[in-house]
């Protein structure tokens, strides 16, 4: 299997984020305004321009009844899989697979 093929787009958590917002028909202003988090912040998030921390996660779980572990394990999943994707990173990672392939026989 050839580990560049990815099947799918990962799914950066503030998009479904901003689903669930609409779903509820919040306004990303009162949402703020209902959280403290700030509007900058919440707008990073919802466009995929900043992860969601814990602490964010726990608000959100807080705020909308989803459990906090579902949107640090999505973030954690789309890191990972953005840096999957990263040929810097994945360059470096065929350098030590082959290095160490020896160690593993």
């Amino acid at each position: 299997m050839n580990k560049e093929l990815r099947p799918y787009i990962p799914t950066h958590p503030g998009e479904v984020l901003k689903d669930e917002l609409q779903a509820r028909k919040i306004t990303q202003k009162k949402f703020s305004e209902l959280t403290s988090i700030s509007y900058t912040m919440q707008n990073e998030i919802l466009n995929s321009k900043r992860p969601i921390t814990a602490d964010v996660a726990l608000i959100l779980e807080a705020a909308l009844g989803v459990d906090a572990s579902f949107w640090v394990n999505m973030q954690s999943r789309y890191n990972l899989e953005m840096a999957r994707r990263d040929k810097k990173s994945l360059s470096k990672l065929n350098e030590i697979h082959k290095v160490c392939a020896s160690f593993l026989l």
